[in-house]
């Protein structure tokens, strides 16, 4: 039974020195998360008083009851809010459309009338591109950096049709 004992504590012992790390981050965490409680009372308290004296220093005071938080649902009366928020927090990927004196150059195929943002292609017929380029199908007039509405636009087979101008586009290069 002794050895038991001495087995058990062994592994209590270990456990403990693997969990110590664990702890002291927890315990951290735990110290930080009761200062943002305490720094989010203080603005909570504050926030009447933001209220009165913000518009006189410029300052827009939150429209919400508790200061930091955002109303359930849209805002009212404003369209557009997460444009700015898109574009500010970079999570949109890509290049904005080429802005030239007139504003910005349109899209090379015929038609289209969309701003162009990657070899003169706006970036449904940019995809389109690199789908005919990666399938070895792409059209000699589909240039890089072609002028605007200067380019027919070509519907491409699906399905059957799809699979049997693939096999002959590989004929042709092969």
């Amino acid at each position: 039974m002794s050895v038991d004992k001495a087995f058990r504590e062994m592994i209590r012992n270990e456990i403990e020195v693997q969990l110590k790390p664990l702890r002291d981050v927890v315990s951290r965490l735990e110290s930080g998360t009761a200062d943002l409680d305490a720094l989010r009372n203080v603005a909570e308290r504050l926030a009447p008083l933001a209220q009165v004296v913000g518009p006189l220093f410029g300052a827009n005071a939150p429209a919400a009851g508790k200061a930091g938080r955002r109303p359930a649902g849209r805002p009212a009366g404003r369209a557009a809010v997460s444009a700015p928020v898109a574009a500010a927090g970079g999570k949109r990927r890509g290049r904005k459309p080429a802005a030239a004196e007139g504003g910005a150059r349109e899209c090379a195929i015929k038609g289209c009338g969309k701003p162009s943002r990657t070899k003169g292609y706006c970036a449904a017929h940019y995809q389109k591109l690199r789908m005919l380029e990666k399938t070895n199908r792409r059209p000699s007039e589909w240039s890089d950096y072609a002028n605007p509405n200067s380019v027919e636009d070509i519907k491409l087979p699906r399905g059957r049709a799809a699979s049997k101008a693939l096999a002959e586009a590989a004929q042709k290069n092969a």
